[in-house]
């Protein structure tokens, strides 16, 4: 085979393989989006597809079930959270309290929009899938759980160097912050 056609099929499966990236990314995003708006059970698979703007065959070529997708999109907004928390201007501050107080605002800041643009897509979920799929309350669990890990080791250093004896957790504190949070979005 000539060095050319090498480098053709190349480009080729690297242009093939960026496009299964944007359809997957398309797809996950819109899953978010759907699930958040409408919850777990009312998504239907065509309902991510439309919002992609994508076939069912591409959805199935990703993903085995809506199962799999709603496991593959908490992961996604998670991964999405971090980034946008990691961002934020509170992340930077030097002082612990300083930095827990402006998570506090931050989350208060970010409650911009419709119900569905600010919800949490794991609190959503996890709700109403808690006891018929496990595999979607694990994935919940796990990435609510690593959010409130960051958050308690604020509250860890923030306690250490402010209030050593009080008599509260910091990882309780954590875990408590996020009832409250996903419990407002329920009353919301």
């Amino acid at each position: 085979m000539p060095a050319s056609e090498l480098v053709t099929t190349k480009d080729k499966r690297r242009a093939k393989a960026k496009a299964g990236e944007v359809s997957l990314s398309k797809l996950l995003d819109a899953a978010v989006h759907v699930i958040r708006a409408k919850g777990y059970s009312a998504a239907r698979v065509e309902d991510i597809c439309a919002e992609a703007g994508l076939t069912k065959g591409a959805f199935f070529h990703h993903f085995t079930s809506k199962e799999a997708c709603a496991v593959a999109a908490a992961a996604h907004f998670a991964r999405s959270a971090d980034a946008i928390f990691e961002a934020a201007p509170y992340s930077s501050l030097p002082d612990p309290r300083a930095r827990v107080l402006g998570y506090v605002d931050f989350r208060k800041a970010i409650l911009a929009g419709a119900l569905p643009q600010f919800t949490c897509l794991l609190g959503t979920m996890v709700q109403e899938a808690y006891d018929t799929h496990p595999v979607i309350r694990q994935a919940c669990d796990r990435y609510i759980g690593e959010h409130a890990a960051r958050l308690e080791a604020d509250l860890a250093l923030a306690k250490a160097l402010h209030a050593p004896d009080a008599d509260w957790s910091p990882k309780t504190a954590a875990l408590f912050s996020q009832a409250v949070l996903q419990g407002a979005f329920v009353l919301a």
